[in-house]
């Protein structure tokens, strides 16, 4: 058995059955696309799920994949153990109503013992225990003996999950040698030790699983086969553990080189060094697919894995943020099988830097307040550390709830789960009651009666802006009715209709409904989720009624405005790419007549400079006049040109394609226009943050970015006329007139000081003598609070030994300072409890220091009274 690299055997798969006519097919994103009911992928059959059901057709009978994986139910675990990690590598060949049995046995017997020469004296197969058709090949087109194939119960050897498609499997495994097993004379394939251990599993979905629990054949049968290719990696290098696998080791002696540590020589150091060693594996992949840390979804998991890998750094020792630096290595030992790793790696290293250097901000903190709590819980003998202290964890230091949970099972402790979900809960429920607030209900008349029997709207919108129609439904007051007069607000449904009801991201058209005796001024169009068109406005003339024939025409300059801006944003969306990266992909969006809104994946604010160039460019698309074109297409030949696609979104079979030239592919619902040269023109007002991982950019097209430019110029010109300039020398005027008033000031606080100085020998010579001790009090009412702590320091310094207690009243502002000496504080003199008590007489508060403190209050004419008390309480310090 040849010793064979990782990258090595994962090519040699894939070319051995793109030699048995399979279509060799690049690993699909982490992230499912269209599959709810995931997070990330887990397998390497997930992606194909629907080439299983039916629901899409496959681009080959036969095919071959390498499939990035990650798994994390037991995470906890992952470091404790050499067996349990995250991330993994799945091979996989897969047929569609093609070959089957005979052919997978056949063809994974030969690559295992031709290909990888592995012995067949160490190998052995397990079946489900009614499969003799599996049973037969093994035994007499393999010739394995039959004391070297096991027949196994449902539990081992049948895959199913739930109803439909479903049937036995056959598993290899490898005899990894007695010295590994239990020791048991009964141990054999299926013992729980490590002796034998199970690297091929070849599901022959034969069957299908009804409601009723019973079984039916399929009439097309597949094969679906999985093999995890660190543990073929094991075999191949005849090592105990995945993370002693050449690619994997290599990343393990990088973190150990930053560590400076050794691998092997304490238990607790081991398990940080897998912890981290698998981590930084997943959640490079992750960043690498799009994925950016956030506190929910699949941007939870990889903040989960990249804050509990930061953390057990800081165990071996590293104060610093280096994960960005380990994931190099990871790139570097991946990179031939997924090139885009070595494409995206200074953004990988960016996003893995900015969670760490985050993390890193709070972590210190959050683990004193962790000890703090864990040492509260064990002074009363308790076991179990409060929901709410896990939660303000979570909620105030970014400490997963898992972290919280590992560090607390370290010191024997468990975590209140139902007590930290119930806050969870709360919190969730507060923010979405503070949306509903902000955001009133837009389909509340969905739940009318009669509604769900009206047809979906026929919309002609996309051709003509006007159109003949038929009232089928009116809506008053939530109330179906037959007739609406003159002032009555309703919702009209129309059997067809060129007003586009909002969806994707675009606002509504508005525009009128005629009938022959009345009109409807629509202000707003929605569209339900089973496409009906909701045209809400007001009867402003005559009658409507129900049945009745009626014009409907949109408001076309509305109409073009909206439209300028969804061509604009798609024209955005390409040049932040250029400009960015290919990792921003768009979040959402608003796009409406008066400016457009958009959201998208990055992981930091703009710079001005940034900003800029996307502005320009996209500005530059306007100017080339750009053919904008619309083209309805199969789903996969949109994808095959490129087309951009919003994630999550669900698509049919046939998709609209928007393209603007050969610069922006998206696929996309809504109204455009025909030339890029109709945008007139964009600025960009801004860009900001909306959640973790999320920007939001804000511009305005045509004539609202006109009149943004016009306003502006009114302003310039108000400002230029103001200083008696020119608009273009406004900036230099400025300047000057800014170091004039610099100046001036200068002029000021000399005067002051020299006001104060002529001032400072009758403060001196007011003081009184308290006991040998000086108490010197004034009001200077024309200083600030900066000026009067500077007289506070230079009157002290010149009383020598004593108490300086000053106020002013400047700008209707009450400042208070109060000083003293140290021979003073030594006599019980406090100055912060001086003037905690004086400031409350004006209204105020503040406090400080024994030998100086300083405070605010809001009542001028009190500040005599203050001056007073502030005085009489030296006294009654002074021992």
């Amino acid at each position: 058995m040849k010793k064979m690299g990782l990258n090595e055997i994962r090519e040699r798969y894939l070319k051995f059955f793109e030699g048995k006519d399979h279509l060799r097919m690049p690993s699909f994103s982490l992230v499912p696309h269209n599959d709810p009911s995931i997070l990330l992928i887990n397998a390497g059959m997930t992606p194909l799920k629907r080439y299983f059901t039916g629901a899409e057709q496959p681009p080959e009978k036969r095919i071959a994949t390498c499939q990035k994986c990650i798994r994390t139910p037991d995470i906890e675990n992952v470091g404790k153990t050499a067996r349990h990690g995250t991330f993994f590598e799945m091979l996989g060949n897969f047929s569609f109503g093609d070959y089957f049995k005979k052919e997978a046995i056949t063809w994974a017997w030969e690559f295992v013992t031709k290909d990888m020469e592995i012995p067949a004296d160490r190998l052995f197969a397990s079946i489900y225990e009614e499969d003799d058709e599996a049973y037969d090949i093994w035994k007499n087109d393999i010739g394995l003996s039959a004391d070297r194939i096991v027949r196994l119960g449902k539990k081992d050897n049948f895959w199913e999950h739930g109803t439909g498609p479903c049937g036995p499997c056959s598993e290899i495994y490898f005899d990894r040698g007695a010295d590994k097993g239990c020791g048991h004379p009964d141990c054999a394939v299926g013992c729980d030790c490590d002796r034998y251990m199970e690297f091929w599993n070849l599901v022959f979905t034969q069957f299908s699983k009804g409601e009723d629990g019973t079984y039916s054949k399929l009439q097309k049968k597949n094969i679906d086969t999985g093999m995890g290719l660190e543990r073929l990696a094991c075999i191949m290098q005849d090592v105990n553990s995945l993370f002693e696998v050449d690619t994997i080791r290599n990343i393990l002696n990088n973190v150990c080189s930053n560590a400076g540590v050794r691998y092997g020589k304490a238990y607790q150091t081991d398990v940080s060094i897998r912890v981290i060693t698998d981590h930084i594996r997943s959640t490079t992949m992750m960043v690498s697919d799009g994925i950016l840390p956030s506190n929910e979804g699949r941007g939870y998991v990889l903040r989960r894995l990249l804050r509990r890998a930061a953390r057990h750094g800081k165990l071996l020792g590293i104060n610093k943020a280096f994960l960005y630096n380990v994931a190099l290595v990871v790139i570097d030992e991946s990179k031939s099988a997924y090139p885009e790793l070595a494409e995206k790696a200074d953004y990988i290293r960016k996003v893995i830097k900015i969670e760490e250097e985050r993390f890193d901000a709070t972590i210190d903190q959050g683990l004193n307040i962790l000890n703090e709590f864990m040492a509260s819980v064990k002074a009363d003998n308790g076991k179990v550390l409060p929901g709410t202290m896990a939660f303000k964890l979570h909620d105030t230091y970014g400490f997963p709830l898992d972290l919280t949970r590992e560090i607390a099972g370290e010191n024997s402790l468990e975590i209140d789960e139902e007590g930290f979900t119930a806050e969870m809960a709360e919190q969730k429920k507060k923010a979405r009651e503070a949306l509903k607030s902000r955001e009133p209900s837009a389909w509340g008349q969905e739940s009318v009666a009669g509604l769900d029997k009206v047809n979906k709207t026929e919309f002609t919108g996309y051709n003509e802006l006007s159109t003949e129609a038929s009232i089928v439904f009116i809506i008053k007051e939530g109330e179906p009715v037959d007739n609406a007069l003159e002032g009555d607000e309703v919702t009209l449904l129309l059997d067809r209709t060129p007003f586009y009801g909002e969806s994707g991201g675009q606002t509504g058209d508005t525009g009128v409904i005629e009938a022959a005796d009345g009109i409807v001024r629509v202000n707003d169009c929605k569209k339900t989720p089973d496409g009906r068109h909701l045209h809400i406005g007001i009867v402003e003339k005559g009658i409507i009624e129900k049945a009745s024939t009626v014009s409907a025409r949109v408001d076309r300059e509305m109409r073009l405005a909206t439209a300028r801006n969804h061509t604009t944003t798609h024209l955005i969306q390409k040049a932040l790419r250029n400009v960015l990266g290919t990792h921003v992909t768009q979040a959402g969006s608003l796009v409406g007549p008066d400016r457009l809104r958009f959201d998208f994946n990055h992981f930091s604010a703009m710079t001005r400079e940034e900003l800029k160039s996307v502005e320009q460019e996209v500005n530059a698309k306007i100017l080339e006049s750009i053919p904008v074109s619309v083209r309805e297409m199969n789903i996969d030949e949109a994808r095959k040109e490129g087309a951009m696609a919003l994630f999550g979104e669900k698509y049919g079979n046939t998709v609209r394609v928007v393209k603007a030239g050969d610069y922006s592919v998206e696929l996309c619902g809504g109204t455009h226009l025909t030339s890029t040269s109709q945008a007139g023109l964009v600025k960009i007002l801004g860009e900001s943050g909306v959640a973790a991982g999320v920007r939001r950019l804000e511009a305005l097209t045509g004539e609202g970015a006109i009149r943004y430019f016009n306003e502006r110029e009114d302003i310039l010109n108000e400002i230029a006329s103001a200083l008696k300039s020119f608009p273009q020398d406004s900036v230099k005027k400025i300047g000057a007139l800014n170091a004039e008033l610099k100046n001036a000031g200068k002029e000021i606080e000399k005067l002051r000081s020299k006001l104060v100085s002529g001032s400072s020998e009758d403060v001196l010579s007011g003081a009184v003598d308290v006991k040998g001790i000086k108490v010197a009090a004034a009001r200077f009412d024309q200083l600030d609070v900066d000026a009067l702590r500077n007289t506070g320091d230079m009157l002290k310094n010149k009383l020598g030994s004593g108490v300086v207690i000053l106020a002013s009243g400047l700008g209707e502002k009450v400042s208070f300072v109060v000083m003293a000496t140290k021979d003073a504080v030594d006599r019980g003199v406090h100055a912060g409890n001086i003037i905690r008590e004086a400031a409350k007489v004006a209204g105020g508060g503040g406090g400080g220091r024994p030998d100086m403190a300083q405070a605010g209050g809001k009542d001028v004419s009190k500040i005599d009274d203050a001056l007073k008390l502030a005085v009489r309480i030296a006294g009654e310090q002074i021992k």
